[in-house]
């Protein structure tokens, strides 16, 4: 209603008009979705609707098209075999570092290797974790581009040198890894960085253990000292004492299964180390070191380098 007054005698006019009848919940609803007055879909004609499917359609054609173009240039630049950035360059350096095995899969146990000589069940749950990580060294590696290498047969372009568990002495799965025994063995293996070259000790180094420096100068022909020493002993003063010696299968990572290339069927050399008569009934630290001249050491807890760190204990009483 509209009011207006009349000015001529001064009355108010007031002026009527139609009033649109109110539409129900449902009816506004229905409304909403189509509305058969102006054949409206959701608020929008066909003619509308159509000319927004072509818009979006043709704009992300558009974007997958920039997308694919992109990743296509990217991908022209990576390779499958070599990454783009290598050694210095790369996130993880130049310096190999050092693991072992068995590790368990118990968190709360960390790098603890712990049985008792007497539980049958604890040696053959140690057993597994190695017979595990030998799983690929034991396969048959014959054929395709396996070689058997040597000192001075180091492998040609796109072959690998066999890996075998027959070069592993007393670590070996006939005698249960020296698990149902007091001298354990462990397993070491360097990170493969690509590309990676070591620089040998063909001579003994000043800071390197007795044992390892007579090994270098006795028991090492000229051509054999292309490799990357390994040592362990006890962590601390304490923990040497309670350590008697190791054994070494071999002593080092040979020389030839470096540079690491990527290639096919290729196999890190692992060192097995023969833990010999450990004090029993209590932990030992123990800290195994590889040696070469360019890979930087650090016993460190927060910058190790170059070495790992476990722990063993090896129960004998019956429980």
């Amino acid at each position: 209603m509209v009011v207006s007054k009349d000015n001529d005698n001064g009355r108010v006019k007031e002026f009527e008009f139609a009033k649109t009848p109110e539409l129900t919940k449902w009816e506004a609803f229905k409304k909403a979705i189509y509305d058969p007055r102006t054949h409206q879909f959701l608020g929008r004609t066909g003619k509308s609707w159509g000319q927004l499917f072509v818009f979006y359609a043709l704009f992300y054609a558009v974007l997958a098209a920039l997308f694919a173009i992109c990743m296509q240039g990217l991908f022209a630049t990576l390779s499958d075999k070599e990454p783009k950035w290598t050694l210095d360059s790369s996130l993880i350096g130049n310096n190999p570092g050092l693991g072992f095995r068995p590790i368990s899969d118990r968190t709360e146990e960390g790098s603890l290797i712990w049985y008792n000589t007497t539980n049958q069940t604890q040696i053959q749950r140690w057993v597994n974790y190695v017979d595990s990580f030998l799983e690929l060294y034991k396969r048959n590696q014959t054929g395709e581009n396996y070689v058997n290498c040597d000192f001075d047969k180091y492998p040609a372009e796109g072959q690998v040198c066999v890996t075998s568990v027959d070069q592993l002495g007393n670590c070996n799965p006939e005698r249960s890894y020296g698990y149902r025994t007091a001298s354990p063995c462990v397993f070491l293996k360097l990170n493969r960085i690509f590309n990676w070259q070591p620089e040998f000790y063909t001579a003994p180094h000043p800071d390197m253990p007795d044992e390892l420096k007579y090994h270098i100068e006795n028991n090492t022909k000229s051509k054999e000292r292309q490799q990357i020493w390994v040592s362990c002993l006890g962590k601390d003063d304490v923990d040497k004492e309670k350590t008697a010696d190791f054994n070494y299968y071999p002593h080092g990572f040979p020389g030839y299964y470096y540079p690491y290339k990527n290639d096919k069927n290729y196999l890190s050399p692992i060192v097995a180390v023969e833990l010999r008569n450990l004090t029993p009934n209590t932990i030992v630290s123990i800290e195994c070191r590889a040696w070469a001249k360019n890979i930087r050491y650090s016993g460190s807890a927060l910058d190790r380098a170059g070495s790992v760190t476990f722990e063993v204990q090896i129960d004998t009483a019956t429980s």
